[in-house]
C-alpha cells in the first residue's frame, strides 16, 4: 500500500500522461476489447462521430464537379470558397473507416448524402448545397458524394468493422425553389428582389398564403413527384423564428411542407422507408424537428421504428434536432411529439460555461436533477445525444479560444481533453464532431466551423491553429500519433470498457468547490467515480462515502485502496470499484 503522497503523485503523472498523451495506451490494441454486435446494440452503448463528407475525405476526384457542366455557379464546386463543395465522398469515408475505428468510435452520423440542389441563391449572396440540407431528389445520392452504391458499400463496409451508420434526414423543408408572385420577379426569380433582407415576410395562419410558383427552369426537379405540387407546401414566406412562423414558415427560404396534410405525412414516410430497406442504415437524425407540428412526428416516427424492426434492424435510433436549451423544452418532444431522444443542446450549453467559461458547477448540476423530465420509454435522459460543438453553432476548440483569450496553448489543450472527458463520462450518447479529435477550432459557427479534414485551400481555414500541434491545416489531418488523438482514444477506451460509464445511473456527488464536478455512474455491482475539476490548482477529494478499494481508470497503475484522491487543474480523475468488494 502507498502512502497517500506517494498516491497523489502517482495519481498526478497518470494524469499528466493522459493530458500531453506522450505514451501509448496501456492495452495493445484498446478497440479490439469485445463489443456488441452493432445489430443489438443500443445507441447509448456507443460513441457517435458526426461528419459532413464533403469536408471529410476526396476519395473520387472524378465526382467534385457532380457531373454538372459550366462554372462552380452551376456545379458548386470550389475548394477555395468556404460555402460551395469542397471534394469530400462517401468513397473517402470508406477509405478512412480504418482511423475512425482506431478512434474508438463506434457510431458514423452522416451528414444528408442526398441530391441537392447545387448551388443556391438566399439573402446575401450565393452557395452551394455541400452540407446537404437543401435537398431535391429524396430517392437519390448527391452526385457530388458518389451513388446508392457507395452508399451501400459504405454501411456494408462500417458494419464489417462492427460500426453504425447513422443517415441524417430532413423532413420539414426541400430546397429553396418554390417562389411566391407577391416578392419575387417571374421572370427573374434569383434577381435582385430575391436577395432583399426579407423579402417575402411570414403572413400569418388568418391571412391568404403567397401566390406560389415554380421558375421555368426548375419546374419538375424534385423527386418523388408529389414534391413538385405547391400545394403540399405552407407557402407563408419567410420564418422569423418566433410563434406559429417557427412551424409554418420557410426556414430560411427553403420550401416548408404542410405537415398537416396526411399525404406529406405518407410521402416522407415512403421516402425513408424506402433507405431503410434500400442501405440498411441503423438510425436516423432528423433536422429542425421542433419546426414540424407534433403530430406528423407521431405519425411519422412510430412507422419508421416499425418498418425498421420488421427489415430486421431492432436497435433502430432515432434523435431529433430541437435547438433549445431548456430541458423543459427538450423533454416535450420526447412526450408530446414521441422523439425518442434529442439533441442534448442544454448539455453543450452547461458544459461549455463550466469549463471554457469558467462558470459555478451549479449549471451542470441543475441539468442533471431535470433528467426525469425525459420519457421513461427513451430509458430516461441515457440516449440523449450530448455533444460540445457542431456544424451550427461552432467548434468546442474555438469557445476555448474567444472564452479565455488569454490561455496558453497547453491550458487550451487540457481545456479540450477535459470536455470531451466530461462528455464521454456523463450520461448520454457522445458526440465527436469531426475534426475535434485533430484540435480543430474554425473561425466561427455555420460555414467557419466546418473546416477541411483533408489539405484546405480556403483562406479563412489556413489561418486556423489546431490545439495540441504544430501541423497546419494545409496538410491532410488524419493523424492517429497526435495529442489530442491519442487522448480522446484513451478515453473512449475507459467508456467502453466501461458498462457503467454507457448504462449506470447517474448521481451527482456535491462538493464545496464550485469549480469541482463529481459524480458516479452505478450498473449492476460495478461503481465509478469521475470528479472534473474546471479550476487553475489541484484540488483534492474524498470518494463517495469515503469508502476504499478503487481501481485507477486512467493509466492502469495498479494503485488502490486511498479514499482522497487529487483532481490535478483542468483535469479529471476516474476510478471504479466492485460493490461486493469496496470497504
Amino acid at each position: 500500500m502507498l502512502d497517500s503522497k506517494q498516491w497523489t503523485r502517482t495519481l498526478a503523472t497518470a494524469a499528466s500522461t493522459l493530458f500531453f498523451a506522450l505514451g501509448a495506451c496501456t492495452e495493445k490494441n484498446p478497440t479490439d476489447a469485445t463489443e456488441a454486435s452493432y445489430k443489438t446494440r443500443p445507441i447509448e452503448a456507443d460513441v457517435i462521430y458526426f461528419v459532413l463528407p464533403d469536408r471529410f475525405a476526396n476519395g473520387d476526384p472524378d465526382n467534385d464537379t457532380g457531373g454538372i457542366e459550366g462554372s462552380a455557379l452551376d456545379h458548386g464546386f470550389d475548394p477555395t470558397n468556404k460555402g460551395f463543395y469542397h471534394g469530400g465522398d462517401l468513397q473517402g469515408l470508406k477509405d478512412k473507416l480504418g482511423y475512425l475505428k482506431k478512434l474508438g468510435v463506434s457510431a458514423i452520423w452522416l451528414a444528408p448524402p442526398f441530391k441537392n440542389k447545387a448551388v443556391q441563391y438566399h439573402p446575401g449572396g450565393v452557395s452551394a448545397g455541400y452540407h446537404g440540407y437543401w435537398i431535391t431528389d429524396f430517392l437519390d445520392i448527391d452526385p457530388h458524394f458518389g451513388t446508392k452504391e457507395d452508399l451501400k458499400q459504405l454501411i456494408e463496409a462500417a458494419h464489417g468493422l462492427n460500426m453504425k451508420v447513422i443517415l441524417d434526414i430532413v423532413a420539414n423543408h426541400t430546397a429553396d425553389v418554390i417562389k411566391y408572385e407577391e416578392c419575387h420577379d417571374v421572370e427573374n426569380p434569383n434577381g435582385p428582389i430575391a436577395q432583399d433582407a426579407n423579402p417575402c415576410a411570414y403572413r400569418p395562419l388568418g391571412e391568404e398564403p403567397y401566390t406560389a410558383f415554380t421558375p421555368k427552369s426548375e419546374i419538375g426537379i424534385k423527386n418523388p413527384e408529389w414534391l413538385n405540387d405547391t400545394r403540399f407546401y405552407n407557402n407563408r414566406g419567410n420564418t422569423h423564428w418566433e410563434g406559429e412562423s417557427a412551424v409554418y414558415g420557410d426556414f430560411a427560404g427553403l420550401d416548408d411542407l404542410d405537415a398537416l396534410n396526411p399525404q406529406v405525412a405518407t410521402g416522407m414516410i415512403d421516402i425513408f422507408k424506402y433507405w431503410i430497406s434500400e442501405v440498411r442504415p441503423d438510425g436516423f437524425r432528423i433536422d429542425t424537428v421542433k419546426h414540424m407540428n407534433d403530430s406528423f412526428w407521431q405519425i411519422f416516427v412510430p412507422a419508421i421504428e416499425a418498418h425498421a424492426k420488421a427489415e430486421g434492424i431492432p436497435e433502430f435510433a432515432i434523435f431529433g434536432e430541437v435547438y433549445n436549451l431548456d430541458p423543459k423544452a427538450l423533454a416535450r418532444f420526447t412526450h408530446e411529439a414521441a422523439m425518442p431522444a434529442v439533441l442534448d443542446f442544454a448539455f453543450q450549453d452547461a458544459a461549455r460555461d463550466f469549463i471554457s467559461k469558467g462558470a459555478p458547477a451549479q449549471a451542470l448540476q441543475t441539468l442533471y436533477a431535470q433528467d426525469s423530465l425525459y420519457s421513461e420509454a427513451t430509458s430516461e435522459a441515457r440516449r440523449l445525444p450530448t455533444f460540445l460543438g457542431n456544424h451550427d453553432m461552432g467548434r468546442i476548440g474555438h469557445f476555448l479560444s474567444i472564452d479565455q483569450p488569454s490561455d496558453d496553448d497547453q491550458t487550451r489543450f487540457k481545456k479540450h481533453i477535459l470536455s470531451h472527458a466530461l462528455l464521454l463520462f456523463a450520461r448520454g450518447t457522445p458526440v465527436i464532431y469531426y475534426g475535434d479529435e485533430q484540435g480543430f477550432t474554425g473561425d466561427g459557427h455555420d460555414q467557419d466551423a466546418r473546416d477541411d479534414m483533408f489539405a484546405t485551400k480556403v483562406a479563412s481555414y489556413l489561418d486556423n491553429d489546431l490545439i495540441g500541434s504544430s501541423q497546419t491545416t494545409a496538410v491532410d489531418n488524419y493523424n492517429d500519433g497526435s495529442a489530442v488523438f491519442t487522448a480522446l482514444q484513451k478515453l473512449i477506451h475507459i467508456r467502453n470498457s466501461n458498462d457503467a460509464l454507457k448504462f449506470g445511473e447517474m448521481e451527482i456527488i456535491g462538493t464545496d468547490n464550485p469549480q469541482l464536478f463529481a459524480f458516479t455512474r452505478i450498473y449492476k455491482n460495478h461503481q465509478v467515480f469521475i470528479a472534473i475539476n474546471a479550476g487553475d490548482t489541484d484540488i483534492m477529494t474524498a470518494t463517495p462515502g469515503g469508502k476504499t478499494g478503487w481501481i485507477d481508470l486512467i493509466g492502469d497503475t495498479g494503485i488502490q485502496g486511498e479514499a482522497q484522491l487529487l483532481v490535478p487543474a483542468h483535469g479529471f480523475t476516474a476510478v471504479k470499484t466492485d460493490l461486493t468488494q469496496a470497504k
